[in-house]
Formats: structure tokens, sequence, C-alpha cells
């Protein structure tokens, strides 16, 4: 009987928070292989060693993606800093390696880039705001709400230490709702009397605002409004990057399936299954 071949994977920022979690998760999966990693401060090293995985050969660790990807590998995980991930997803691209992103803070200037590209080179680009399975639900669920409540704002909430605002959760979000209406305003935010920014930032037609505090970890609010009645979706998460794991693997699974840019992970799950 042939053997199926596993799903080779890069993993860059393999040892962050997220990033090791998901290299847990890959060498504990049959079908996928986790062959390079990417992590600047553990350049040379084996990431077997450092993350104590299970996996019985060498996991290379590289301090440039160029590096890296001189292993053959069907696909790269990005979770890094917007100020690297764009770099490296292209690189990835011209490569003629898939690339699922993970990383928060992109703008959709740099997605219709990146998109553009992947469409040149005939690959694909999975840009996932946040794995959760919950936050998927969120989305499909704010979705079918703006619909019918025309009026709405988003909440993001993370860590003091978060460096990007708004999350790239919010930024999916506020995208895929803007495909469905541009959310109104009873009163212009430009005719606010007082202090204009305290409305929150205009993205794509909808006020979204940015909590950084200590004590919250990553949330996600989404607020409709009529009269005399309100709709509030919200996703919460714990202190572990666990809750990302199982949807990263599946758009690793996934990342194949398509050619050019997808954004979401609800954009490669098939729904109608579940009912």
């Amino acid at each position: 009987m042939t053997k199926t071949k596993k799903i080779q994977i890069c993993v860059a920022g393999a040892t962050g928070w997220a990033g090791s979690e998901l290299c847990r998760g890959i060498v504990l999966t049959e079908d996928l292989e986790l062959v390079s990693a990417v992590s600047r401060t553990n350049a040379n090293k084996d990431l077997n060693v450092l993350l104590n995985l299970s996996q019985d050969n060498n996991i290379p660790v590289f301090g440039t993606i160029e590096e890296a990807l001189a292993v053959p590998c069907d696909v790269l995980v990005d979770y890094t800093k917007p100020d690297i991930a764009k770099h490296q997803v292209i690189t990835a691209i011209h490569k003629g390696v898939n690339v699922v992103v993970g990383t928060s803070g992109l703008s959709d200037a740099d997605y219709q880039e990146i998109g553009s590209i992947a469409e040149q080179k005939q690959q694909s680009v999975l840009a996932v705001g946040n794995f959760a399975i919950s936050v998927v639900l969120l989305n499909k669920f704010a979705e079918m709400a703006a619909g019918y409540m025309p009026q709405w704002e988003i909440i993001d909430y993370a860590s003091d230490r978060k460096i990007d605002s708004p999350s790239g959760s919010a930024l999916e979000l506020a995208n895929r709702l803007s495909k469905v209406r541009e959310s109104v305003k009873t009163i212009p935010v430009e005719e606010t009397k007082g202090i204009k920014e305290t409305r929150g930032a205009d993205i794509n037609g909808m006020q979204v605002h940015a909590v950084r505090l200590p004590g919250f970890i990553i949330s996600l609010e989404t607020i409709f409004g009529m009269t005399d009645e309100k709709l509030i979706i919200k996703h919460e998460a714990g202190g572990s990057a666990k809750p990302y794991v199982q949807g990263a693997l599946l758009a690793i699974r996934k990342v194949d399936s398509f050619t050019g840019l997808k954004r979401g992970l609800d954009s490669v799950m098939d729904f109608n299954s579940q009912i």
C-alpha cells in the first residue's frame, strides 16, 4: 500500500507563543511534517531541543526565511510580526511555497499586493486573522446580523504588550462586514462635537476601537444596535495558544485547494456539511 506523502511545513515564529504550540500540534499529526523553522533569536539550533518535541529527526532553525526555504517544504506558516511578515510571505510565494498567514497587523493594501503576486505565481495564500473556531463563528454570525441590523461597532481587546492595533482579527472582521454593507451612523463622525478620535477609527466604513491593557489576553466584540434592542457577539480567549492549533492545522491542509488569496478560515470550511 502506497504511503500518502506528508505535507511538509516551515513555521516562521516557531518559538513564539502561538508558533510553539502549533509546532507541538504538527509533530503529533500523522499527515503533517515539520521540516524547518525560522527564529532569529534561536538560529542554528534544533527545534526539537528548544521545544522538547517528540519528532525523531532534527528540525533546523534558521535566522532568515531565505535560509529556511532552502529546505524543501509545501507550506509556510507565518506567525511573526507585521513588519517582516509581508516580506516572508512574498519570498515564499516566489519560491513556489503556499502560505498560511497567522500574523496580525497586515493591511488590506498588503493583502491586495500579496494576492496579486500569488495569482501571478499560481500559488495560494490563506490569511487568517484568528484560527480559533469561536472567532470563525463570530465572523459568520456577525455577517448574518449585518444583513438585518444596519448599525454596529467593533471593539478589539488585547494585552498592553500587543504591538499592533487593531488586531488582525478586528481587521478581518471589518473587511468582511464591509462587504455586507457600510455601518450606518446616525450622526456622522465628522459632525461629532468634542474629540472626534473618541469615536474610534473608521475602517471600511465602521468604527473600530482597540483596548490595550494588562489583564486582557485576546477578545473581540461586535455590538449591533437598533431602537430599544442590541445584539452583542463576543469571543474571549484564555491564556494558552491551544484554541488556535486545530484551526491552523485545518488551514495547512486546505491552503492548496485554491489559487490566489483567501481571507478567513471559514473561506475553506464547509459549513453546510455541519447542518
